[in-house]
């Protein structure tokens, strides 16, 4: 995903000193933030120039009790065609030399009036997202119960159905046919819609329709946490199928695993409570209430007791 200066503008609601159109179109490419600090001396041996620049109290402390010369020095030297932007936090004044260096090199020059902490981790927050590799699975994410729930399957097994009877029992839609995921960090993945099927829904027979047109704002969702992914799959006789809750299968998206609970499809069978009822499971489990583990405790106990009573 591409993201420029005049993205994390309004995503982060900052303020624009000096920017041309050019200059907002800017491309951000890495979610490091730098904080200066060796190089207001004049120590640019590891300056990173492709990262935003952000500029907090210590640093404009330090910049205001510099000469006006040396200030203008260091600032030119510091701003590179490189740099995507800089940001001053905290509403403090920004210097004329910081004005004039940034037209002279053309840097976007933003303020913010937040704490400087605070501003660093929504930029940080906003491009770790943005930047992450996506990875397009085929599938229907739906938010259940506020859980991320990733249905697959084969073709024609009735996915984009199964999600549309999830939105009718008041779920939302994040994303059907395709879904793009990404690690938000080691331990969390994330998963949207291609922007051009974003509230869309494919039902063969009846073709492409607006889940939010047709059921309102409150049946879609824009992203959400992938936290469990269900197979639908055909039933057969004779094939195996977890009866106890205890497989452990799991699958895994830019180096993330969830749990993968395969159900079977057959007629008569309503998937859509079964994927509710999967869903609040494993919440359930999340939350330390393992029902498997209370039928095997309960078992060890019966067992137990008619062996004692024989």
């Amino acid at each position: 995903m591409t993201v420029t200066v005049k993205m994390l503008v309004q995503k982060v609601k900052l303020n624009v000193v000096y920017a041309t159109e050019s200059l907002l179109g800017k491309e951000i490419t890495t979610s490091d933030i730098s904080r200066p600090g060796l190089e207001m001396t004049g120590y640019f041996d590891y300056y990173a120039p492709e990262r935003l620049q952000l500029f907090g109290m210590k640093e404009w402390s330090y910049l205001t009790q510099m000469t006006s010369h040396n200030r203008y020095s260091v600032l030119k030297e510091m701003f590179k065609k490189d740099t995507p932007a800089v940001i001053v936090s905290r509403n403090l004044t920004i210097p004329e030399e910081m004005i004039q260096a940034a037209k002279e090199e053309g840097i976007a020059l933003l303020s913010s009036r937040v704490s400087t902490s605070r501003l660093a981790g929504e930029m940080s927050y906003f491009l770790d997202a943005s930047l992450a590799e996506r990875t397009s699975v085929h599938g229907v994410l739906m938010d259940i119960y506020g859980m991320g729930v990733l249905i697959q399957g084969d073709s024609g097994i009735g996915k984009s159905e199964t999600g549309l009877e999830l939105v009718k029992r008041g779920h939302r839609l994040v994303a059907d046919d395709r879904v793009d995921v990404y690690a938000k960090d080691e331990e969390t993945l994330w998963g949207e819609p291609a922007e051009i099927l974003r509230h869309l829904l494919e039902i063969r027979g009846v073709g492409i329709i607006d889940v939010m047109s047709l059921y309102g704002a409150s049946a879609v969702k824009d992203s959400s946490q992938v936290q469990l992914a269900i197979y639908l799959e055909n039933f057969e006789a004779g094939k195996v199928f977890d009866r106890l809750g205890n497989g452990n299968e799991e699958i895994t998206f830019s180096g993330v695993s969830i749990p993968r609970i395969r159900i079977p499809v057959k007629t008569g069978r309503n998937v859509s409570v079964v994927i509710e009822a999967a869903a609040m499971n494993h919440r359930a489990k999340e939350m330390g209430f393992d029902a498997t583990k209370t039928f095997e405790d309960r078992l060890t106990q019966l067992i137990t007791k008619n062996e004692a009573n024989q």
